[in-house]
């Protein structure tokens, strides 16, 4: 009887501590849901998750600027246009005259965006940013049309549309479409997909535009009119993750915007079109939507629980769920 009664309680002492070990000292979960908790109130939950689709980016870069301006007046007179003095038969321009002057410099452009990401498709933002640039004379033949001053300064206004074209998910179901015709009963094949599925694919590409005003805060010349100058362009955007967080990208691509010219005393104008092709780096961080671990003592620098709800232990500059190899 005594050697049944402590069989029992050695037993009831098993049970106890293989329960114990189930619930960590720190309060550690140990499975995860699928659907995990970012706050322990409702509210704080839904605020987490929506401010976990917004970044925060700067970049900068350089760019050519081609202008092109087709000219012709009734009175030419008004407007700066010289002849090359090594010219030994001089000439004017006339009213019947139709002259096309081009010209092309340098700029480069500063800027800052707030982006918000929808399903991982489509991305929004605004932002502003500051070009700092020359501006040469327009020549045309033996004509030159001359300004005030080579350089100028222009702030940007913008916002922002971009589409996902190539991504982790989308190369997830374009392996899937490449292994569609093997037998979900060809183990090797599915396991050669799967393992190709789970491989860390820190690339995507975007096209990318943006749109907006022009404001002059240093003019090239006083007759340029700064009013309402649009301006939109079109580029190519590659991003590589670095975390969850925070990315590298470069960008490339070209803008579209216009300048009158117009003289005091005359009503007409000509407008100046420039084409700039730009280059561009910048960082891109997203805000994080689970809160950095704080319980004392808690180790753990990968994603995990505590009483249901997700934490990250460690930066958002590292990757949360690192691998073999990535520790360092």
């Amino acid at each position: 009887m005594k050697k049944l009664l402590a069989l029992i309680y050695i037993l009831f002492l098993g049970l106890h501590f293989a329960h114990a070990q189930d619930d960590d000292i720190f309060g550690i979960d140990s499975k995860a849901k699928s659907k995990t908790r970012k706050s322990q109130s409702n509210i704080g939950n839904v605020f987490r998750n929506a401010i976990g689709n917004f970044s925060f980016e700067v970049f900068t870069g350089g760019a050519f600027h081609t202008n092109k301006m087709v000219f012709t007046s009734l009175s030419p007179s008004l407007y700066p246009i010289t002849q090359f003095q090594n010219i030994e038969v001089p000439q004017q321009v006339t009213a019947e005259d139709t002259l096309t002057f081009s010209g092309n410099n340098y700029a480069i452009p500063v800027n800052a965006a707030v982006k918000i990401n929808l399903f991982n498709t489509l991305t929004l933002g605004a932002g502003y940013g500051r070009e700092f640039g020359q501006m040469s004379n327009l020549r045309s033949g033996d004509f030159e049309f001359q300004f005030q001053q080579k350089s100028y300064t222009l702030d940007r206004a913008f916002g922002s549309i971009g589409l996902v074209l190539y991504d982790a998910n989308k190369r997830a179901k374009f392996l899937r479409w490449r292994y569609r015709a093997f037998d979900s009963n060809n183990i090797m094949m599915q396991s050669e997909m799967n393992q190709r599925i789970r491989q860390i694919y820190p690339w995507r590409f975007t096209a990318e535009s943006e749109f907006g005003n022009v404001y002059m805060r240093r003019n090239f010349d006083p007759s340029i009119n700064t009013d309402n100058q649009s301006f939109y362009n079109i580029a190519l955007r590659v991003e590589k993750e670095f975390s969850e967080y925070t990315r590298f990208f470069v960008k490339a691509g070209a803008e579209f915007r216009n300048y009158n010219y117009q003289t005091e005393i005359n009503e007409e104008f000509q407008t100046i079109g420039q084409n700039l092709f730009f280059a561009q780096v910048g960082l891109s961080i997203s805000l994080p939507s689970t809160k950095r671990c704080k319980v004392p003592g808690c180790g753990v620098v990968m994603k995990h629980l505590h009483n249901g709800v997700e934490y990250r232990g460690s930066s958002i500059f590292q990757l949360q769920n690192r691998r073999v190899g990535q520790w360092y």
